[in-house]
């Protein structure tokens, strides 16, 4: 039998089908389940527990471990989970990825779903050009799912035909009876295949069918299954790569979490092996270690059965492996330790409504931002220690400059994703962020341009008066506790925010401001203070009152009263 370039590029070729049919399901199911998916990514602030079901069910969803994990990564770096949070997601998205297995061993090769894909592509193709999105996203989902198993059954026909010729794997047999060493290299084998393909899912479906062909028996697929296990990691690691400190620890967690589960898997596989094989010989009459045919079955059973075990082993860890990952990736400190949104790839939130849910936490983190440059500046109206006020000064400048970035970068992000195709309400939150991180960035530079005027205060050596500085230290008050009912409405869903609250403080900030206004004209009027202190004291109650309006603006935006 010969197997020459044309039947490798149709192997690759087949390969890429089922890619393709997978990206289309998961982008289409996406969709559907747009709004379940922002119930369930909330669940992520919760404890580890709730992090693992929401690991696994966005898995599921999105039918791809690495996406999931890539996707936690990137919050980690947007600073919207904890290390701790994170950990027990990609613990829940290893079990979810489980299910692709048993969708390609039980429909792949137990159903014929090739057979009936044209008449599923027939009903999905017409649902194309509907005007609901909704039936266009199923549309999506179904066309998906038949070009998922037309490209399994391409990748089947692909293979070379080892019956008529089993030499060409004679390589294979002769290192698979070596023992504990055979293990190890198609541990390897597994790992650099799924390095190959990008996609735990796609080299088990390839691992699935070269054990349906005979190429190789149950213990070298189960050996090879676990290898795939380490691979997937290598993609988030490759994404924290450019990340700051803590994505890169999220990612670390992820290959400490699977290189444990395969260390100790080392010592119970033939265990596990015997276990599968005795299940299915009584369950089914039949035994992976005899027959191909159930071998699909048996190394879905086995890839489930381990992840599972792993997890409910390690769960327990999940601060320990914090622990672990810290020592691993030390912080080299300032740009290190910085959240940003500069690396979170726009590919890898297939749809609006997870992309939508990545702006909504920066957006949070950016409103946190802003409350605590303030918060500084604050602090600087009654600090008179020069070392103490450089520091803040600096502090202060340097945030600055992050308002500046993350408007761009989260602008940026939104203008990519309004690119696609969105549906009405995403229309709307998109140009609704839009205008929430410009009026964020203003709040910013109004910060800043209030430390500079504090600064040139010091630096003239003008003293406020201690009337001056309690009615200042008022304003204040009033500005942060309309920004914590900003960021409490940045927090909440959209749909259930309401003005009243943000407008009612927004009327005291403005009642403030006008009674400071009129009480400086009658104390210049007394010569009460100096021209100079009076200018830079009425320049920062108006910075806070422009605050005030900015904060309202965010607020309108939420609700739609832009």
């Amino acid at each position: 039998m010969e197997f020459g370039l044309i039947d490798f590029l149709k192997l690759v070729g087949a390969l890429g089908f089922f890619i393709y049919g997978m990206k289309v399901m998961s982008e289409g199911i996406q969709k559907v389940a747009g709004d379940q998916m922002r119930q369930i990514l909330g669940a992520m602030t919760s404890n580890r527990f709730f992090g693992l079901f929401t690991g696994f069910i966005i898995t599921i969803l999105v039918q791809s471990s690495s996406a999931t994990t890539v996707m936690t990564v990137s919050f980690v770096n947007a600073g919207m989970l904890s290390l701790g949070q994170s950990i027990g997601v990609i613990m829940g998205a290893n079990i979810g990825t489980t299910i692709t297995g048993w969708l390609v061993s039980i429909f792949g090769f137990k159903v014929s779903i090739a057979k009936i894909a044209l008449p599923i592509i027939a009903i999905g193709f017409p649902m194309m050009f509907s005007s609901k999105s909704k039936v266009k996203s199923w549309a999506e989902f179904l066309i998906g799912f038949a070009l998922l198993f037309m490209g399994l059954d391409e990748l089947k026909h692909a293979v070379p035909d080892l019956k008529s010729d089993p030499s060409v794997l004679q390589f294979l047999s002769d290192y698979s009876t070596m023992g504990f060493p055979s293990l190890l290299l198609f541990i390897g084998v597994g790992t650099i295949l799924t390095i190959i393909v990008q996609s735990s899912s796609a080299a088990m479906a390839l691992t699935l069918v070269m054990c349906n062909e005979g190429w190789i028996p149950f213990e070298t697929a189960a050996a090879i299954v676990l290898g795939e296990n380490i691979g997937t990691t290598i993609t988030a690691n490759l994404a924290a790569m450019v990340a700051n400190v803590h994505a890169k620890r999220a990612a670390r967690a992820h290959l400490v979490f699977n290189l444990v589960g395969v260390f100790w898997m080392l010592f119970a596989f033939d265990f596990f092996i015997a276990g599968i094989d005795k299940y299915l010989l009584s369950s089914s009459g039949q035994s992976p270690l005899l027959e191909a045919s159930i071998v699909p079955i048996a190394l879905s059973l086995f890839h489930t059965s381990f992840n599972i075990t792993n997890t409910l082993l390690l769960v327990w860890f999940v601060n320990f492996i914090e622990k672990i990952v810290v020592k691993m990736v030390p912080s080299k400190g300032g740009i290190d330790e910085r959240t940003n949104l500069e690396y979170i790839s726009t590919g890898i939130m297939a749809t609006p409504e997870l992309s939508l849910i990545e702006t909504k936490k920066a957006v949070v983190k950016f409103a946190d931002i802003d409350k605590r440059m303030l918060t500084f500046v604050k602090t600087l109206l009654e600090t008179t220690d020069k070392k103490e006020a450089e520091k803040l000064f600096a502090k202060v400048e340097k945030y600055e400059q992050i308002t500046d970035s993350m408007e761009e970068e989260i602008a940026d992000y939104l203008l990519k994703v309004s690119e696609g195709e969105i549906s009405e309400s995403s229309s709307l939150t998109v140009r609704s962020q839009l205008s929430m991180v410009t009026d964020l960035e203003r709040i910013g530079d109004i910060c800043f341009q209030m430390s500079k005027t504090i600064e040139g205060k010091l630096d003239q050596q003008t003293w406020f008066t201690p009337e001056q500085r309690n009615n200042l230290l008022e304003m204040f008050t009033l500005v942060e506790e309309a920004m914590d009912i900003m960021i409490t409405n940045l927090n909440s869903d959209y749909e259930t925010v309401t003005i009243d609250d943000a407008r009612l403080k927004e009327n005291e900030i403005n009642r403030k401001r006008n009674d400071l206004r009129a009480e400086h004209y009658k104390s210049m009027e007394n010569r009460d203070y100096d021209f100079k202190s009076g200018m830079i004291y009425t320049d920062i109650f108006s910075s806070c009152e422009k605050i005030g309006d900015q904060v309202i603006n965010v607020t309108e935006a939420i609700t739609g009263d832009i």
